[in-house]
């Protein structure tokens, strides 16, 4: 067996449930063996009743007291049940699982295990059950936690991987020398260790050589693709026009002198004999779209056209408009089409034949931009917003389709320069560091769970006064992983805090398209009060109406993303207000999130956020969310990020052909990764 199997040739696994592993894209023994554990359950001793703590994970040794009840409460079916031992009781709460009215008899013991919450009696809500003699076996050890799909369990994962382990040959790939430079453990070891560790220690080595190497493949495909993308010289430069000039003095605001200083950078690259390949990094609300238009507007006024490719439909939609109303109320000479999947194949056709005509000129949309079908009259200017959602292969395939065509990306990412310098090494970097005046600072507190209903409380005020509220949770539904809230439950018990008149929808990433589209429409029409939701709406919509982000579980997001995500409220003229609530109030994490009370720029917050990531902060969902890594992050793994492109440059000046017998094995594991490879944010 070897890591391109199919994953019915381990024991176990027939067609159907290789279907469901499908679904998690997981095709192959490889891919199921990079399928890397989101988190560890840290099983911890049992306690008392009297040693629950609010707030925290606990396995509560308890009996059963009294006989469980149900009750209907709208489309939800809740069961309760009273548990206790000799120092107290507490109360225990499941939502539609009414099996457990019979499972669950009075005077049988058991191990709850799940997050306690404030109340007389004390809650937990959703706990994971165990017998006594079942958890005694777990107590102590690190169990995986894997990203799952309906029909497909934990356990079920965990018995796919230890089989698939047992029966392939995994290859070193590394030579000894470079390991032991590194501190690096044997490659088996390490993917044996990511999944079944022994020790937080031996959880801490495995994960810093995967991470390790999957730096090095990255830094080793992309100095390739630099190589290929040496400086382009362009036969005709776009000269500088009076139109954006005009538009400037006629804009009801005054540009900040970050915004001039990048635009007179953008436009002398236009006007160079070498085509623009530049970056453009700033805060959610420091200005980039403008920049973007007056691009556009340059290349207009000289014939060309120019398009912007945004991640979502939504935002394109939210750009086209932008640019149409002001086209149209300052005269400009653009005339721009939107183009994105959910288009018929007529109103395709129609833009396709504008497009190839030269009717318009600044064509907005989403990766619909790059098919085949559509033809440049003379694109000039590629633009993406939010680069990191896209590869750079999008980016080449649209760049291909002009000639000498300037590239421009745009980040509202923070990212520490020392690690800005290496991934982007070819790009120029712009950095808008200045907001513009007489925006309202978004106010922040940063709270453990005992404050949830004082913000439920805010909440309701809020969109009494006509506002619109996110919450932002970690997890997509129950079962993914214990202690975490998610967003299908948690939309539901926002249904029972608020009455009917509160509209509540919920958003993830699991959902088509289409259906993330038509909910996130919705929002922007003012349809929807409270949406609940997960890091997808980190990018893609403008609600300036939008005033309040509660974040629950916010300790396990990254300070960098945590700032994006408060980036979608105080778009308006009203007060914003985000509200961190940590399941987790030690004195660390708490010091870790308050920084966010303290800073609006994202840069600063990235920096503090390195000096505080200790080698223990190793769990948790994604940290980061910038790059498609499996387990790498860039912000909490910037030592190992800077190590690998050292050694990749090393190499390269070493092995330039790629001919040495020495790295034969590392380029052959390079190339079988090439594909899948994003190279986002580069």
């Amino acid at each position: 067996m070897d890591i391109n199997t199919e994953l019915t040739a381990i024991k176990g696994i027939g067609e159907k449930t290789a279907g469901l592993f499908s679904k998690l894209h997981i095709m192959t023994v490889g891919q199921l063996l990079t399928h890397y554990p989101r988190d560890y359950d840290k099983m911890e001793s049992t306690v008392t009743v009297s040693g629950l703590v609010p707030g925290r994970v606990c396995a509560v040794r308890a009996s059963v007291i009294g006989t469980p009840s149900t009750k209907h409460v709208r489309n939800l079916l809740i069961t309760t049940v009273q548990a206790g031992d000799a120092t107290g009781l507490f109360r225990i709460t499941f939502f539609g699982m009414p099996y457990l009215r019979n499972m669950l008899k009075p005077g049988m013991t058991y191990v709850f295990r799940g997050v306690c919450q404030e109340g007389k009696p004390l809650r937990m809500e959703q706990p994971r059950i165990y017998k006594p003699e079942e958890y005694a076996l777990l107590q102590g050890t690190l169990q995986p936690r894997y990203a799952l799909t309906m029909g497909l369990t934990n356990n079920g994962v965990s018995k796919a991987v230890r089989r698939a382990l047992e029966s392939i040959t995994l290859t070193e790939y590394l030579p000894a020398d470079i390991r032991e430079e590194f501190r690096l453990i044997p490659y088996a070891d390490a993917l044996e260790k990511i999944h079944f560790p022994q020790s937080t220690e031996e959880l801490m080595e495995s994960r810093r050589r995967l991470a390790f190497d999957e730096f090095l493949e990255f830094f080793l495909a992309l100095r390739k693709l630099k190589e290929d993308n040496q400086v382009r010289r362009v036969e005709e430069p776009l000269t500088c026009v009076q139109d954006t000039q005009r538009l400037l003095a006629g804009l009801p605001y005054r540009l900040t002198g970050a915004q001039l200083r990048v635009w007179s950078e953008i436009e002398a690259d236009m006007c160079s004999q070498n085509a623009m390949n530049r970056l453009v990094q700033g805060d959610v609300g420091s200005g980039k779209t403008i920049l973007a238009f007056l691009a556009l507007l340059m290349c207009a006024a000289n014939g060309r056209q120019g398009c912007l490719m945004a991640p979502t439909e939504v935002l394109a939609v939210q750009h086209y408009e932008a640019l149409l109303e002001m086209s149209e109320e300052y005269g400009l000479c653009i005339r721009p089409a939107l183009l994105t999947g959910s288009q018929t194949a007529k109103e395709k056709r129609e833009i396709y034949g504008k497009i190839a005509a030269g009717e318009v000129n600044a064509i907005i949309g989403t990766h619909a931009l790059i098919q085949e079908k559509v033809v440049y009259r003379r694109l000039s200017l590629v633009i993406t917003d939010e680069q990191h959602r896209f590869g750079v292969r999008q980016r080449e395939t649209l760049a291909d389709k002009g000639k000498d065509t300037h590239v421009l990306v745009m980040s509202a990412t923070p990212i520490p320069r020392t690690l800005a310098i290496v991934l982007y090494g070819d790009l120029h970097v712009s950095v808008l560091d200045e907001m513009p005046a007489g925006r309202k600072p978004i106010k922040n507190c940063v709270v453990n769970t005992s404050y949830r209903q004082t913000a439920y409380a805010f909440i309701r005020r809020q969109i009494e006064e006509g506002h619109q509220i996110y919450v932002i949770c970690p997890m997509v539904e129950e079962g993914e992983m214990d202690g975490l809230e998610n967003v299908l439950d948690y939309a539901e018990k926002l249904k029972l805090v608020f009455p009917d008149t509160i509209r509540i929808a919920a958003l993830h990433g699991k959902m088509k398209p289409a259906e993330k589209n038509s909910i996130m429409d919705a929002f922007a029409r003012k349809d929807i009060d409270i949406l609940v939701s997960t890091t997808v709406i980190e990018v893609g919509i403008n609600i300036p109406n939008a005033t309040v982000m509660m974040v629950e579980n916010a300790e396990r997001f990254g300070l960098a993303q945590l700032h994006q995500l408060r980036g979608r409220v105080g778009r308006g003229d009203a007060q914003s207000y985000c509200i961190f609530i940590s399941g987790n109030d030690n004195e660390q994490t708490m010091k870790r999130l308050k920084i966010l009370n303290s800073s609006n720029d994202g840069f600063h917050i990235a920096n503090e956020d390195l000096k505080l990531r200790g080698p223990g902060d190793l769990f948790g969902i994604r940290q980061s969310g910038l790059l498609d890594f499996k387990i790498g992050d860039i912000y909490q793994d910037s030592d190992l990020l800077l190590s690998a492109s050292s050694l990749a440059d090393r190499i390269a000046a070493e092995d330039p052909e790629e001919t040495s017998s020495r790295y034969s094995l590392l380029y052959e594991k390079e190339k079988e990764n090439w594909n899948s490879i994003d190279f986002r944010s580069i």
